[in-house]
Parts: C-alpha cells; structure tokens; sequence
C-alpha cells in the first residue's frame, strides 16, 4: 500500500531563511552561531575557575533568552579507510606501503573499539521584531497577524547582529572562538538534525548559487 511521505518542511516552524537568518512562522527571527570548544580538563585548577568565572558572568549579563545546542555525530571513517588502502596499493616503497597497512590497521583496531563521535556547539539567538515581549514565545502560540516587510526585517536584522555580537565578545572572553552561520550553513544543520544517517556520510542536498553565502 503506497504512503504519502510527509515533507520534513512540515515539522520545521521555519518560513524561511533570508541573509544568515531563520524567519519563523510567528514572524520572529533567529541567528545561530558556531562556537569552538577548549579542552576544559587539561586546564589547570586557576584558569577552571576563571573561566567558569567568565562564563557565569556571560549569562548573567544577557537581558535576552537564547538556547545552546551540542550536537553529537558519529564519524563515518569508510571512505577515509579506502583512500589509504587504494595509496597502499599505488605504493612503490615496500616500506611505506608496509607502514601504511600498519596504520590502517591501527584505525581499524580504533574503530572497532567504538563510534568516533564528534561534536559541535552552537547557540540560537532570538528576536521578536513584531512583539515588545522579550521572553520566549512557544511557535505556534501568539502568532502576530501582521507581516514582516523588507524595512521591519533589515531593522530587525540590525538589532539582532548586535545581540550575535554581543554573544560573540562574552565567548571571546572565556576563550572561545565563534562566528554566525550564513543562508547555506544553516540549511545544512538543519538537514543533518532530520537527516543524520545521510550526513554521516557526508551528503548534503545541493543548494541553489544564490543560497551559498
């Protein structure tokens, strides 16, 4: 019996994505930032301390909610393995084709052990440029009736780069690097979230040119 699949389009209370910027369904804006990570447990007792220091202070000063997501992927390592075998084969020097069988052994060995996870940090900032509420409004309650236009949505776009600034120097002095995601990025995490086994292996659905920046 045949199914109708139901878009993914459909569970995202995403209008659309314009500049670097998610406009959702409600008419309010969001802006995502990628943040790097330290390796908290090689710090010693003192920089602990102040960075968490650092960070208490961070939350505290914002007047604004955000919401911090840590995305855990699992690394597919097939094509990685086969690029080295294929350099074993192609290899002349009987030494470095032997150190390289060791070396894929040891990958395999690796492996084999369990899923090598990678993950990424990023923060969600948002804006109501159509309500003076500046608490989180659930999506799809208060919808605001009233249209977001091209003059609503650059000054809105305005104020919430300040806030993404904002974050970006309270990250800057805990150590930590950050940078907002443009149009495609945020496509594409998008995409990964419904779509992980697919961007385990590293595909991705092609995007239009004027989408890429």
């Amino acid at each position: 019996m045949a199914t109708n699949k139901i878009p993914t389009q459909n569970f995202i209370p995403v209008e659309k994505i314009k500049e670097g910027i998610m406009i959702l369904k409600n008419q309010s804006l969001r802006g995502v930032i990628v943040v790097s990570s330290l390796n908290f447990g090689l710090k010693s007792a003192e920089e602990q301390t102040a960075i968490i220091y650092q960070f208490q202070n961070f939350l505290n000063s914002l007047d604004f909610q955000i919401q911090i997501l840590v995305e855990s992927r699992r690394i597919n390592m097939t094509g990685y393995i086969e690029k080295l075998k294929n350099m074993e084969k192609g290899q002349k020097n009987e030494l470095l084709k032997m150190q390289t069988a060791e070396y894929i052994k040891f990958i395999e060995e690796i492996i084999g052990g369990g899923s090598i996870m990678t993950k990424s940090f990023y923060i969600t900032v948002p804006y109501f440029p159509l309500t003076e509420l500046t608490s989180f409004i659930p999506e799809g309650e208060g919808v605001n009736k009233e249209q977001l236009t091209e003059q609503k949505f650059q000054a809105a776009k305005y104020q919430l780069y300040q806030r993404m600034e904002y974050i970006a120097l309270g990250l800057r002095r805990c150590g930590l690097k950050s940078a907002p995601l443009n149009t495609a990025e945020i496509i594409e995490l998008l995409w990964s979230n419904y779509h992980p086994q697919e961007a385990e292996y590293g595909y991705y659905p092609e995007l239009p040119p004027e989408l890429t920046t």
